[in-house]
Order: C-alpha cells, then structure tokens, then sequence
C-alpha cells in the first residue's frame, strides 16, 4: 500500500517521499521491513527514542510529533490519533460498514456487553464483540490481551467482522483505551455507562481524570444509555454531550426503570417498565448487579428500534458469562462462585448480591493485584471482612511486589473482622482451605481473577485455573 493512501485525511506537517508500505506497527520488537513505524510515547518507553533504530530494521517510514532529522519522517501533532486514522485507511475503514455500540464504566462492561451481543443474535444479528475476556470476530474467537486493543489490531478485527458477515460489533471501551485514542475517528450508534468508582487511578493520577477519559466516549456516539443510580454518574450526567436515556433500579425519574426485582442463586427476574413500555424480564445470572448490566443492555437495544417484546424474550437467551458470578455446583450441598471482582465496588456488589440467597455461609477468597492503585486494598480488606463470614485473605497478581506486603496492606482494613480472617499466601491452598470450611447451603466465592486462567509472578504468566483446582479438589472430572 502506498503511504499515501495510509495518511488519507491525516493532518501531515511536512513533505515525505511516497513509497509502499506492507505493515504498520508501534511495536519496535515487530518485523519493522517495509514497514511503517509509529512513534509512541508509552507509559515506559518513548518510542521516539527508537526511531533510529526502526529505520535500521528495515522501517521505510517514521510517524513521529517531533522533528527527529531521520530519512521519511512523518510530523503529526500526535502520533496516538494519526495511529488509529491509519490503522483504519490499513484495513479499508472497515468500521464504517459496522455497527458499533460501546460501553464503558468502572464495572460492569464485560457482563453488559455479553447482554447486548448475545441478545443482538437471539434478534437475528450478527454480533462481534471486544473486550476483557474474549473478542469474537464472527467465525472465530481468540482470548485478549487488552480490554481495547490497539488502532492497528482493533481495526484488523473490525476488517475481520466484516468479511465474516457481522453487522454489529460490541465493544468494551476502557478508560486507558480513550485516554490512549485507540478508538480516535470512531463513530457509535449507542454508548452505555454502566457505573464510575475509583479504579486506575494509578493510571489517570486522580478521579478526575478517569472520569473525564471515559466521557470521552460519549462526544463520539450517536445515542446513549446511562445508569443514574450510580452518585458519581448523577455529578456527571450534565457532562453527556449526547442525547441519552436513564436507567435505575431505585428511582422512578429514569426513563426505564426495573421493578419489583427478585434475586436468588437460579437468576434475576423484575418488570421492566418505560413510558411506552412494560414487561418481565428474567435472566439465569444471579447477583443485583445482574439488574443493572441487563436493564443496561435492554434499554439500548429498546432504545436501538428494535421490537420490545422481542428484545425482552432475548434476554433470557443470554448464558453464563465466564468468570462472572460463574457457578460452579459441588458433590457437598455447596456452591463455587467465581468472580472478576477486583476493585472495592465489584467485591461490594458481588458479596452483598451473595449475602441475598445464601441460606448458609458466606466464604470469600481474595487478593489485591500488585503494582496497581494500592489505596484500594484496605478498602477492600473492610468489604470483605464486613460481608464474609469467613474471609481468606491471598495472593492475586503480585507481578513485582512481595505478596505478604500486599496481603498486610490489605489486613489494615479488617481489624473488625480479626476472628474471621485467615491469611493464606499460596492461592491454591487459600482455595482448598475455603473448600475444607464450606458446609450445605454455603458459597465459596472466589474473587479477583474471574476469567484469567494465570496468576502474574514478577513478569512471568503462569497457568493457574481455579476452576480445575476446584475439580481437582473433589476429583470431578
């Protein structure tokens, strides 16, 4: 492909020599022949600084914001937004022939998303998806790497979305993913914000931030859903610079609301009622957390055009999603619940949920990831003694921190909950530990890794499947 053709409607700031491109890539470890490099300036390293370097690999062009005096640069006044036009001229702008809707809060975004896609093909449609815990191009699915990923492989499912007949594609979109402009020159048709509490503020810095990249999203998307009853969303709302329905489980000032909700272990079941609509919605994902991702996913989709009591019947259609409130039945009377929550509001929302139908005790198994925002550890440690009958406090991620020193952050949050913690390093024997206490009419939840099947030690993935740990426990097969 000429280079040309690639910086199509990009605001170029110097000359260059036209010549054929066959890749593009930020990655300076890539196959750099022929290929045209981008400069980023990266959380570590400054891709700037390898400009150089890139060309002697074999780059044949450099996208840079800078003046570098190196053969074939190319000066945008930024390299993240100038990275996703290109990554889409690549691939022929295969967004422009999809559907996109989008959604993005602090929790919630995989569950919600799984909604709309699944209840999208039950309509008919053909689906992609992208996100957390697997993307799915139509004929094909692949685990991820990032929640969104970036320009050059984003673009390259969206090209694969549609040569495989899809006619809408469901993204997760994640605060870095916006602040990072991975998804700079999309356009949506519908944009969901499912909820906002603190998360990445190692990241953005401060709350402020975070809050103002996911609204980012909502200055590129046609329509949009919102839930009111989060407070922080209610200090924001005025901010949407789109037009946007609410949603809330407790007030009657929404423009869908969910009524007289039911929860237990089997599912959720409430009425869901509109100006112009009502009817019963019932879906097999337990947890009140459920109420929101689907009621989320409903009123997108009501909101979309599409029949009402077509997109009520859908919902039911909608699976377990992995690793979120995953149940996982044993031969002893009691349940396995196994959940992403990883941030102080998911571990809230999916104890408080479990605390509604448990007849017996409540067991919880948790950690803290390492090298991430630790002023959430405490806060987590108090939940979690607060709402467990037992409490095992573990490893989750450490990457490179010591893990006793993770776990001590944490037990500074559950001086009330002394008598009921136990503290067991090694994951493993801190789930088998939960399974050795549980009796009738219990549930064990385990919480933080969700749909990861690795725990990261230093810089290394290493398998780890609490699933089969469970199997391997009571020697299901």
């Amino acid at each position: 492909m000429k280079l040309s053709t690639l910086l199509k409607d990009v605001e170029i700031l110097n000359m260059y020599e036209d010549v054929e491109v066959e890749r593009v890539t930020d990655n300076d470890k890539d196959n750099l022949k022929n290929a045209l490099y981008v400069c980023i300036d990266g959380n570590h390293v400054d891709g700037h600084s390898l400009a150089k370097n890139a060309l002697k690999q074999g780059a044949v062009a450099v996208l840079t914001s800078s003046d570098l005096a190196i053969p074939n640069q190319i000066i945008v006044r930024n390299t993240r937004c100038a990275y996703s036009e290109i990554a889409a001229n690549f691939y022929g702008n295969p967004a422009k022939q999809l559907k996109l809707i989008g959604v993005t809060g602090t929790n919630g975004k995989t569950s919600t998303s799984f909604f709309i896609k699944e209840m999208l093909e039950s309509l008919g449609k053909k689906c992609g998806i992208i996100g957390t815990v697997k993307n799915a191009t139509g004929n094909r699915e692949f685990d991820s790497v990032l929640t969104t990923p970036e320009p050059i492989k984003l673009h390259k499912m969206f090209r694969e979305m549609v040569k495989n007949g899809c006619e809408y594609c469901v993204m997760e979109v994640s605060s870095q993913g916006l602040h990072q402009e991975r998804v700079w020159g999309l356009n949506f048709e519908m944009a969901v914000l499912t909820n906002i509490t603190p998360e990445h503020l190692d990241y953005h810095g401060n709350m402020q931030n975070y809050i103002d990249a996911k609204l980012r999203l909502f200055s590129m998307t046609k329509s949009a859903c919102i839930n009111i009853d989060d407070d922080n969303i209610k200090l924001i709302v005025n901010r949407i610079e789109c037009p946007y329905k609410t949603v809330s489980a407790i007030s009657n000032n929404a423009d869908y609301t969910a009524k007289n909700v039911v929860c237990n272990k089997d599912g959720v079941r409430y009425e869901f009622v509109g100006m112009d609509c009502i009817g019963r919605i019932f879906t097999k994902i337990p947890g009140r957390f459920t109420v929101y991702n689907s009621l989320c996913a409903v009123a997108s989709l009501v909101n979309l055009g599409f029949p009402k009591d077509d997109v009520f019947n859908a919902c039911k259609s909608v699976g377990f999603i992995k690793g979120r409130a995953e149940i996982i039945e044993t031969p002893k009377n009691f349940s396995v619940m196994i959940d992403y929550a990883h941030t102080p509001d998911g571990l809230y929302n999916i104890l408080q949920s479990v605390r509604e139908f448990t007849k017996g005790k409540v067991i919880t198994v948790f950690g803290c990831g390492g090298d991430r925002d630790k002023s959430k550890r405490a806060e987590m440690g108090r939940i979690a003694g607060d709402l467990s009958d037992i409490a095992v406090v573990t490893s989750d991620n450490p990457r490179n921190e010591n893990p006793l020193l993770i776990i001590n952050d944490i037990l500074c949050g559950m001086e009330k909950a002394k008598s009921r913690i136990a503290v067991i390093e090694n994951r493993s024997q801190a789930i088998e530990f939960a399974l050795s206490k549980a009796r009738k009419n219990d549930i064990v939840v385990l919480a933080g890794k969700g749909h990861e099947m690795y725990q990261i030690i230093e810089n290394e993935k290493k398998p780890f499947d609490e699933r089969q740990i469970v199997k391997e426990y009571f020697n299901i097969k």
